[in-house]
């Protein structure tokens, strides 16, 4: 892809890394553009069923933007209106997994935040450090993380600004699972390889049940709900698993 994205594909998982460990993996307005670029491509690959995310190097996931850049907006305003990489990750129809190896900070935090799962080694540590700046995040931190944890925990990281560890991470929910350094890419591409197994379009709708339960009152979400499984009920998917489930053999999902 580029020097400081990386981009693998194997077995249906996508697997994007941010290469630029000597500075933490903050993101650069190039390899935000080049982030932007990959993840608006994923949808359409149909190689590519299930991603993850991580950062190269064993010190850091992403630590957000890199602040030295963020002087060259003219002005506040062009700031506000840049192309948000956590925004386009949001978007993806493609179930995400992060791989958190490290510092989760400011932008970094949102951006595992905008994954729908959360894996993290034992190294891992979590920080909306925004507010020890000036300032607070832009990149839906507030929404995600109030989403993720407890309101008081919440409350407690973009009030303080201060780390959270993994073992407190996982606690509070923030992720799913821990995992040794050396051992949680493979863990995160064994999970991805599982979603990929499954099929996409039953997955796909499963990711967009559970962003619709966020946004909505409790009986529109199970409607839409139902409406989701009537749409997933109607493919060659479905016809698939329910032959290969009376026939006792694994099913063979085409994403059709």
């Amino acid at each position: 892809m580029s020097e400081h994205i990386g981009f693998e594909v194997a077995d249906g998982v996508g697997v994007i890394t941010l290469r630029r460990p000597e500075k933490l993996n903050a993101v650069t307005k190039d390899m935000s553009s080049t982030l932007l670029e990959l993840v608006e491509t994923m949808d359409d690959r149909e190689d590519v069923r299930a991603l993850v995310l991580t950062g190269a190097g064993e010190r850091s996931f992403c630590v957000g933007s890199d602040i030295g850049e963020v002087d060259g907006y003219p002005d506040p305003w062009q700031f506000r209106n840049r192309r948000d990489y956590c925004d386009a990750l949001r978007a993806l129809r493609l179930p995400v997994i992060a791989a958190v190896n490290g510092l989760a900070y400011g932008g970094g935090l949102e951006l595992a935040l905008s994954c729908d799962v959360r894996l993290a080694s034992t190294t891992a540590r979590f920080c909306a450090a925004e507010i020890k700046l000036g300032w607070i995040g832009g990149g839906g931190v507030t929404a995600l993380l109030s989403n993720a944890v407890s309101s008081s925990d919440a409350a407690l990281m973009l009030l303080t600004g201060d780390p959270v560890d993994a073992p407190e991470a996982l606690r509070t929910g923030l992720v799913s699972r821990l995992h040794e350094p050396d051992g949680l890419l493979d863990a995160a591409r064994t999970l991805a390889r599982t979603i990929a197994s499954r099929p996409p379009i039953a997955a796909q709708s499963a990711k967009a049940n559970l962003l619709a339960a966020r946004s909505m009152a409790l009986e529109p979400a199970i409607q839409y709900e139902r409406e989701m499984q009537a749409i997933c009920m109607a493919t060659q998917d479905a016809a698939e698993g329910r032959r290969a489930f009376a026939e006792k053999r694994p099913p063979v999902f085409t994403g059709r």
